[in-house]
């Protein structure tokens, strides 16, 4: 039981820290600070881009841990970081070519204040490249 637990933590700790290096690599990817327009400001579009980030994110590290948990906690945690690091890499990429056949700044429609349809098309993008990521593992 004490072996479970230990690899449960693990695995939460690599999630989390994922996680963090996701919301960061959103950061760069958008003018200002993203954690003080979810804090302070009032942009409901950073919340769903945030949102659909960690809810893709999270599907991938749930799919790849699920799916690699017999090949030992070793190599299963390498295949969890491998695939956590190419969901965070894709997810920046296809929010760069989406920006790039949005008219405007698709960076700046995600801090923008209030709600906007591309800031919907955004998060949903996000989602949908993650479970793309999640059915290549399987």
């Amino acid at each position: 039981m004490m072996t479970a637990l230990g690899f449960g933590a693990a695995y939460s700790l690599l999630g989390l820290v994922l996680l963090i290096a996701g919301f960061y690599v959103l950061d760069l990817l958008t003018p200002g600070r993203l954690g003080e327009r979810l804090t302070q400001g009032n942009s409901y579009n950073a919340g769903l881009m945030v949102g659909a980030g960690f809810i893709g994110l999270g599907a991938i590290l749930a799919t790849v841990i699920w799916h690699n948990a017999g090949s030992g906690f070793g190599p299963s945690l390498q295949w969890t970081l491998a695939f956590g690091v190419l969901g965070i890499v894709l997810q920046a990429v296809c929010f760069l070519v989406l920006d790039l056949f949005t008219p405007g700044s698709l960076s700046e429609i995600v801090v923008s204040d209030g709600l906007h349809p591309a800031g919907i098309a955004a998060a949903a993008a996000q989602i949908a490249i993650s479970l793309i990521v999640c059915a290549s593992i399987a």
